[in-house]
């Protein structure tokens, strides 16, 4: 990083008045400067969004323009798998990293890797969403725009040496950078970071995330035009007489969330276990192909269909497929838009789990909007009531985002925003907080979070349980306790009492696999009896410890430990190795340290 030329120059031009060491120094302490660099990470975001988005819609546009929307295509049989292909060899040959999961990958190096992003990462999740999105993956383009925000506010951190907090804090700029470019919508970007990122910021914190989220709106507002991605004027607002509908989309909302989770989960678990990468392109592109012969809208991310939708020409949707000659008739149409809202989740996981870089966003707003439509049409095709189809496909799009995500205020915020007012405030909350109460019920975790949750690396806003997340049970490992061999004498032990200053022994054997420990304590009322110095063995004195722990054990599961045995020291053990031991004191001057620079 240090060499880092492209920083540098940047660096110089932006604040050539003062020495550029001069400057640089103490950037932890000076609001101005990290607002500064917040303005600038939210500005390379912007671009990266602008860059993101454009490639992918010139490149959809070359291959779709010449699509006859009243006959069959068979072009979408091959597009996405010559997409995914191209993704998986960039990838293996030239960045030779899992660069999948976006905000997974956001959310681990915040809590693993001391907020630390690998360069590469500023661009190859572009490259590789162009080419997977670009030839029709069924995902969205926001995961990887976000990635690439956190990777330009991660690295500027790294160059300028920034302590972790500083650091973290332009992870956050960069994310709301990006969310703000993508959707035009600065609040909704903001709310992102605190939501789904969970970072704890403080208000003097909040002021340069704010600051680099309304850059990325500004950027994309002047280099795409102000028109956002659903921009719909609302001609018919919020009749109380209708909540029971809005608490109907809510419910199903969560429901439908629920199956998103668990399916894409089930799906990309299939992959990863069953494939090599060159054979899940194969097969994944091919059914995904497959799938997008059969429905077109599940080409791409989707928002093309929802456009369509919003506009009022829903039977636009069974363009270029087999069903364009029952575009007419309600009752199919309402059947085959079911059908795809149960394939997009699929197909969205097949083009990730075959090698496809894309996220979730997109693929939970297309189906959320299917799920408002569906039911608001499905209502007023019985003639009891009259409800807007589009204002429940917008308001259903939230619903998904909030149950999907577990982000229900940026859900909220987000559809407030990109339909240019708040006159749906009142559904947008019901809606959200509805599908967020009832998908969370199922599943406690969000399908950002579940993996890392389960394996404890998760962060959250709990301060406790957030600086033992950020601990790593390898960093307080103690080694020089010394060890000793089972078949050694009462007399061997007391040679290696009068060399340590440790009250504790581990036994273990010739190949270091551990048997069990020697307590100074336990031999206190033999150890100066020499008669016993021949004939008592280690194997006879040791003791099993009450608990151990193992290097991978996340650290609030270890101090857990602590808390259930009683103890003060516990034996690290890898596969039945000995490692070392670890000190109940020992963890605790590591979390104040942490705390100091956490907080």
């Amino acid at each position: 990083m240090q060499n880092n030329s492209i920083f540098v120059v940047l660096m110089k031009k932006l604040f050539f008045k003062h020495k550029y060491s001069d400057w640089k120094s103490n950037i932890n302490d000076s609001k101005k400067k990290i607002l500064l660099l917040g303005l600038v990470i939210g500005l390379l975001a912007g671009i990266a969004a602008v860059v993101l988005k454009t490639a992918v819609h010139y490149m959809g546009a070359v291959l779709t323009n010449f699509f006859d929307r009243t006959s069959i295509n068979y072009l979408y049989l091959a597009a996405p798998l010559f997409g995914i292909l191209i993704t998986v060899i960039f990838i293996k040959n030239f960045i030779r990293e899992d660069i999948s999961h976006g905000i997974g990958k956001i959310l681990y190096s915040i809590s693993q890797k001391g907020s630390k992003i690998k360069l590469h990462n500023t661009y190859s999740s572009i490259v590789g969403c162009i080419f997977t999105v670009g030839f029709g993956g069924s995902a969205g383009l926001e995961a990887p725009i976000l990635f690439t925000g956190s990777a330009i506010g991660s690295n500027f951190g790294q160059y300028f040496k920034l302590n972790y907090k500083t650091t973290t804090l332009f992870i956050a700029c960069g994310t709301s950078g990006a969310m703000a470019a993508i959707f035009k919508a600065p609040i909704a970007g903001l709310i992102f970071s605190l939501e789904v990122l969970m970072i704890d910021l403080t208000s003097g914190m909040i002021i340069p995330v704010l600051a680099s989220s309304v850059t990325g709106t500004v950027v994309a507002s002047f280099l795409l035009g102000k028109q956002v991605e659903f921009y719909f004027a609302i001609h018919e607002p919020f009749n109380l007489t209708l909540l029971p509908f809005y608490i109907i989309l809510g419910l199903a909302s969560g429901l439908v969330s629920l199956y998103y989770t668990r399916t894409d989960l089930f799906i990309e678990k299939a992959f990863k276990s069953r494939y090599n990468p060159y054979k899940k392109v194969i097969v994944g592109g091919l059914a995904l192909g497959l799938l997008i012969f059969i429905f077109p809208p599940l080409y791409g991310e989707g928002y093309e269909a929802m456009r369509s939708i919003l506009s009022g020409n829903a039977p636009d949707l069974l363009n270029s497929s087999y069903f364009y000659p029952f575009r007419n008739s309600n009752f199919l149409l309402i059947g085959i838009l079911v059908a795809i809202l149960l394939f997009k989740v699929v197909a969205s996981a097949i083009t990730t789990g075959s090698g496809g870089i894309g996220g979730i966003f997109a693929p939970s707003l297309f189906m959320g909007g299917l799920t408002g439509f569906i039911i608001a049409k499905s209502i007023n095709m019985t003639g009891l009531v009259q409800l807007s189809e589009l204002n429940y496909t917008l308001v259903g799009m939230a619903g998904l985002i909030a149950g999907v995500i577990h982000a229900p205020i940026t859900a909220i915020f987000l559809i407030a925003e990109i339909t240019g007012g708040y006159d749906l405030f009142i559904p947008l909350i019901i809606t959200s907080t509805l599908s967020y109460i009832t998908s969370k019920h199922f599943e406690p975790h969000s399908i950002y979070t579940k993996k890392l949750a389960l394996k404890g690396q998760l962060l959250t806003l709990n301060k406790d349980q957030a600086i033992l997340t950020l601990l790593e049970t390898s960093s307080v490992i103690e080694k020089d306790l010394i060890p000793i061999y089972p078949e050694a004498n009462l007399g061997h032990i007391v040679n290696i009492i009068a060399k340590s200053n440790r009250n504790t022994f581990p036994v273990v054997d010739h190949e270091n696999y551990f048997m069990g420990i020697v307590s100074l304590d336990n031999i206190r009322n033999i150890i100066f009896d020499k008669s016993l110095y021949q004939t008592i063995l280690v194997q006879d004195i040791m003791t099993q410890p009450l608990d151990a722990v193992s290097t991978t054990d996340p650290m609030e599961k270890v101090m857990t430990k602590f808390q259930e045995s009683g103890l003060w020291n516990m034996p690290v053990i890898d596969n039945g190795k000995y490692v070392g031991f670890v000190s109940k004191s020992n963890v605790l001057s590591a979390y104040r340290e942490k705390l100091k620079e956490f907080y």
